[in-house]
């Protein structure tokens, strides 16, 4: 039996909606005063559809969008609740997004580890080569093509 939008939702059901693991939505609520759920005897939590709504928020600038949690922090200072839960494209539109097992991150650091750039970090500054900072910039903007096309 499906629980109708308004209901209060466990903390196994919403980490099981947002796919990332319980201990994730705790150290969330340390980090976000505005998560506060109600806690029953025992101190089991029950989620406000509100708090589902700013979680999804949350969940969406830190794993999609490649925020911080400092970021996401000055955002809702800055910007406020209503803005993360009513302007984000998830609270209306992505209601019923299904999530990734695993946030999807190219290895690219060990492919630039391999490159240009330690052979750059071992030369004296004096002799630095032109066409070497050439490749490295480059590489970083390879690495930039990678990383944003991996957020879309």
């Amino acid at each position: 039996m499906e629980k109708p939008p308004e209901a209060f939702r466990t903390i196994s059901e919403v980490a099981n909606e947002l796919t990332v693991p319980k201990h994730v939505l705790r150290f969330w609520e340390a980090k976000f005063p505005q998560i506060k759920p109600m806690k029953r005897g025992g101190g089991r939590r029950y989620y406000r559809p509100e708090h589902v709504a700013l979680l999804k928020g949350i969940r969406l600038l830190l794993y999609e969008d490649g925020y911080t949690i400092r970021g996401v922090q000055k955002i809702l200072r800055e910007q406020g609740l209503r803005f993360l839960m009513e302007q984000m494209p998830y609270a209306k539109e992505r209601e019923n997004h299904q999530w990734p097992s695993e946030p999807e991150v190219p290895a690219v650091a060990a492919e630039a580890a391999k490159g240009t750039i330690s052979r750059a970090l071992e030369m004296p500054s004096h002799s630095a080569d032109i066409g070497v900072f050439k490749a490295i910039m480059d590489e970083i903007q390879a690495c930039v093509r990678i990383l944003t096309a991996a957020r879309k």
